[in-house]
């Protein structure tokens, strides 16, 4: 069954909670946190108090994507604050497989991911060390971009090397996608799909989920 996991960096942060509450009770078992320092990504998001904040009052799996640099700084202080998941980018660290061993032995995922300019062939040696592949149909640092229609051909490169070498490293994607265009992705292959503008940004935050499930299921 593909899954959602809705990207709080579109939620209204003066009422955050209250956007996370409309995810209760619907199928949603996961939310994409993205986490930016200015420095990998010119952007800036938020850190380890939001997480921890909002790890309280939610029994959801926390899905953290960090674009930022040098990752194996700060991986406990991801684990304290409530992440069961990360992911890092393979261009921000010197030392992917540190990266990887210090997530695991935090006793979370690890999933690993690439800009679209990135040759993705590049991450196939550690495709059996790790939990996911994270295929960004946007450049990453922004909410709110267009899909990137190359990036359906990336999901198929890695969804036919997790297959043909019976791997279970799943497949998630994340950047401009839209109920109008899931589809595609999930056909390409997609295991879990991250949406953020077309969820939080929605008056019917339930009605919207609701909609995307239909079509998983469809």
């Amino acid at each position: 069954m593909v899954e959602l996991s809705p990207s709080i960096l579109s939620c209204n942060f003066s009422r955050l909670q209250e956007d996370l509450d409309q995810t209760k009770n619907t199928r949603v078992k996961m939310i994409h946190i993205d986490v930016m320092d200015g420095l990998f990504v010119p952007n800036i998001s938020f850190g380890f108090k939001i997480i921890s904040d909002i790890r309280c009052g939610n029994d959801l799996f926390f899905d953290t994507h960090l674009m930022i640099e040098r990752p194996e700084r700060y991986i406990e202080e991801f684990k304290k604050a409530g992440s069961d998941r990360i992911t890092f980018h393979y261009e921000a660290t010197d030392d992917v497989n540190k990266v990887i061993d210090l997530i695991s032995q935090n006793n979370m995922e690890v999933g690993l991911t690439l800009k679209p300019k990135t040759d993705p062939s590049l991450l196939l040696p550690y495709l059996k060390d790790i939990d996911l592949i994270l295929v960004m149909s946007v450049e990453p640092g922004f909410g709110g971009q267009s899909f990137m229609e190359d990036s359906i051909e990336r999901i198929r490169f890695f969804r036919k090397y997790i297959d043909n070498n019976n791997l279970a490293t799943k497949i998630q994607v994340d950047g401009g996608i839209k109920t109008n265009n899931v589809k595609k992705v999930i056909d390409a292959g997609c295991d879990e799909i991250v949406s953020g503008s077309d969820i939080f940004a929605k008056d019917d935050i339930r009605g919207q989920i609701e909609k995307y499930y239909e079509i998983f299921e469809s």
